[in-house]
């Protein structure tokens, strides 16, 4: 009977073993909540042609923007999870469930992280056209005008926002918040001069720094960027608890057999670690970022549950629709 035992066993595992050497066997789908362009963006590019090399099958890009990236999020937590839709969404992420409470879906309940792949830190730039050169100037400017000065996001709740909601409570500022579609809208915006200021994704304002199109005035994050070494921080300006970290992360929706979530994080490892995709990174001002699944799922409820209190204390609107 033992014999019988073993072989009921063997069948039931083996499906699991075999999902897990079967997966990728058709294209994979990677949702980008966000519009094409975007850190995030570019992110998930520079990893789905790394992983689409790997695993023999293409990992294909489906930008889904709108109501700060809950619409795209939703997409993948609606989805079949069987490995063939992916997440690649911003530390906005965190900030949402608080922001958008009304969502169809449920951040912990419906959907599972894999890994976060990079931070990127965030610029605050401005037109030049402006007239303001240094954060001090900004601050002036600001606190001679309350409420007249305005800055711009890619959405309510995404990670620009918060960002700049840090800086203007740490500098005791008031100004108003413009959000738009995504990052592409708003730096135009901010080029025209129509918005005044905006904490952009490093990698995406880079270019325009350099051709004098926008002048960065500091770095949003916790330290400088090796991309522009000698921009300080909001920090080392004196602004206190203005700092914030932009990270990008990969999810899948709950319940994707956990061979399937493992075997992608391995190959996500793996691509993370690819010289050329370090390169690429490196370009953009982004550093690898990885964390076990198990972990980076503690991380985003430890997250969460910060970024509410910071979203009470900044006085950020909660979308009820």
């Amino acid at each position: 009977m033992n014999w019988m035992w073993r072989a009921l066993l063997v069948l039931v595992l083996l499906p699991c073993g075999a999902m897990a050497q079967a997966w990728p066997d058709k294209p994979v789908r990677i949702v980008v909540p966000l519009t094409a362009g975007s850190a995030t963006d570019v992110m998930a590019r520079i990893v789905a042609q790394r992983l689409s090399e790997q695993l023999g099958q293409p990992f294909l890009v489906d930008n889904r923007p709108g109501a700060g990236g809950t619409i795209g999020v939703g997409a993948v937590a609606r989805a079949k999870p069987d490995g063939y839709t992916i997440l690649v969404q911003s530390s906005s992420y965190t900030i949402t469930p608080t922001t958008y409470p009304n969502t169809q879906y449920d951040t912990l309940r419906d959907l599972a992280g894999v890994t976060p792949l990079a931070l990127l830190p965030q610029a605050l730039v401005i037109a030049p056209s402006k007239g303001i050169t240094s954060v001090q100037a900004l601050v002036a400017e600001a606190k001679a005008k309350p409420g007249i000065l305005n800055y711009a996001s890619a959405g309510v709740g995404t990670a620009n926002q918060l960002n700049a909601e840090r800086f203007r409570v740490g500098a005791g500022i008031d100004a108003v918040h413009v959000p738009f579609k995504g990052t592409p809208e708003a730096l135009n915006e901010v080029m025209a001069g129509r918005v005044d200021y905006y904490f952009c994704p490093v990698n995406v304002c880079l270019s325009l720094i350099n051709d004098k199109r926008l002048l960065a005035l500091a770095m949003g994050s916790t330290k400088r960027s090796a991309v522009l070494p000698d921009l300080p921080t909001t920090l080392e300006l004196g602004i206190a608890e203005s700092n914030y970290n932009f990270w990008v992360g990969m999810f899948v929706p709950a319940g994707t057999p956990r061979d399937i979530v493992d075997k992608l994080y391995r190959e996500t490892e793996k691509a993370l670690a690819n010289k050329d995709v370090q390169a690429s990174l490196a370009q953009l001002g982004a550093e690898p970022m990885l964390m076990p699944p198990e972990q980076f799922d503690r991380e985003i409820a430890r997250e969460i549950a910060t970024n509410a209190a910071l979203v009470k204390a900044a006085g950020i609107p909660v979308t009820t629709q």
